[in-house]
């Protein structure tokens, strides 16, 4: 069994924000394979599906982000996940838009979420699927930033990777991760935004 998390905020306010970009991902793999419709447990909404015979469980937290870890940590007690069995979308400000990285393990650069799991998990050995939302221009608050919206010249890069990123999914579950990023590095990225299209002075 495997679980799949996907970071955001709760509520319409936060609705596609660069913060919800995790959030967003796996609603879009839930619809890509189909899911069933899920319901509320365990501080969020939970469902379930199958992937090639394999049982896949998916949540989507609705603490907010600094509390992540509570909602995970209730699912994984009770299904006696180990943290090698759990897949965490979430965005990342050091990827530029666009970019994605995978990884199993290590620190949370400063995330509030990833922070929030491995307080709740007791270690930091889960997978993360990084997704690119870019740096904060100078002089403008990184809170600030990722709770904005993406700019019109960056919804072709978010897009990108809510198509090309859910097909790649059974070969994150089977741990090739390397498989699953040379999958999507084969996907054509659109350019990336000129400084006209930034909301910021």
């Amino acid at each position: 069994m495997k679980l799949l998390v996907g970071l955001g905020n709760p509520g319409a306010t936060y609705a596609r924000t660069r913060h919800n970009l995790g959030q967003d991902l796996l609603l879009e793999m839930i619809r890509h394979f189909q899911f069933p419709s899920g319901g509320k447990r365990f501080g969020g909404q939970f469902g379930d599906g199958r992937i090639d015979g394999e049982r896949v469980f998916w949540l989507i937290p609705e603490t907010y982000m600094n509390l992540s870890g509570e909602a995970v940590g209730a699912l994984a007690r009770f299904y006696r996940l180990t943290p090698e069995d759990i897949i965490v979308l979430h965005d990342d400000v050091d990827l530029a838009c666009g970019k994605v990285r995978m990884k199993v393990g290590g620190g949370n650069g400063g995330h509030n979420g990833l922070k929030s799991i491995q307080q709740h998990l007791g270690s930091p050995d889960f997978t993360r699927i990084r997704l690119g939302v870019g740096r904060p221009p100078s002089g403008v608050d990184t809170a600030q930033f990722v709770l904005a919206g993406f700019s019109p010249g960056e919804h072709p890069l978010r897009d990108h990777m809510l198509t090309y990123l859910p097909p790649v999914l059974p070969l994150i579950l089977n741990g090739d991760l390397a498989g699953a990023m040379n999958r999507y590095n084969l996907s054509q990225l659109p350019a990336p935004p000129g400084k006209k299209d930034s909301p910021w002075p």
